[in-house]
């Protein structure tokens, strides 16, 4: 990885901010409500369990389009189903965000309390974000109940390969200086240390991909064969 910051790296061993992952943020003066029809209920209703399927990795490395290919393998076997687009959400709920590490940390703590909705609703979230750093992937991981809930499946490619296949112009206009903050250029990534899985998209076809992550949620007893 090009980008190199102690600053960044430090973050991922600070005690405090691990410990804080585990103090979920809560708006004073609310209570909970119980939802008279369970997570469980929903999911025996869809003949599957319900996951966050969480697709990080560099820009180019192919996030969106596996995401968008596991989707519909898994919607033609009567799976329901949502993916959430990295750019998508931002053109609506995270539209006031930016790219400083701030605006990037509330980005991805946004969609994860989605995705943990949709969970609830006895869905598969699907999401694409590259999400950059393992604290803010953790604290996702963090917010649902059950190990299985959270899958987290890197989309592994050399930065060289996502540069040249540069599929929206990108990496060029961030090696420009056009853009500031650009996650391989001149922002960090953080490589996941315990990935679900692990897909090297220079070298695997989009199909072997997407077989991959469908094993992986067979296996895991997420839908069923």
């Amino acid at each position: 990885m090009e980008c190199k910051d102690s600053d960044y790296s430090d973050r991922m061993y600070n005690p405090t901010m691990i410990e804080n992952l585990k103090t979920p943020q809560k708006s004073e003066n609310t209570v909970w409500h119980q939802a008279s029809i369970s997570r469980t209920q929903r999911e025996t209703l869809n003949g599957h369990r319900s996951a966050i399927i969480w697709f990080t990795g560099l820009s180019g490395s192919g996030k969106s389009t596996l995401a968008h290919a596991v989707e519909q393998e898994l919607y033609e076997v009567g799976c329901h189903t949502f993916v959430f687009d990295g750019d998508n959400v931002r053109h609506g709920l995270c539209g006031d965000l930016g790219f400083t590490e701030e605006d990037r940390t509330e980005n991805i703590r946004r969609i994860g309390q989605m995705s943990r909705l949709f969970v609830d609703a006895g869905v598969l979230a699907l999401t694409a974000f590259i999400s950059p750093f393992n604290v803010d992937r953790q604290r996702v991981r963090m917010m649902v109940e059950n190990e299985n809930d959270f899958i987290e499946v890197y989309c592994r490619c050399p930065l060289d390969v996502c540069e040249n296949r540069d599929v929206k112009g990108l990496y060029k206009r961030a090696r420009k200086g056009e853009i500031s903050n650009f996650t391989g250029i001149s922002s960090p990534y953080e490589e996941p240390d315990n990935a679900d899985l692990v897909v090297d998209t220079d070298q695997m076809t989009l199909d072997d991909c997407v077989g991959k992550v469908v094993a992986l949620l067979t296996k895991r007893s997420i839908i069923y064969p």
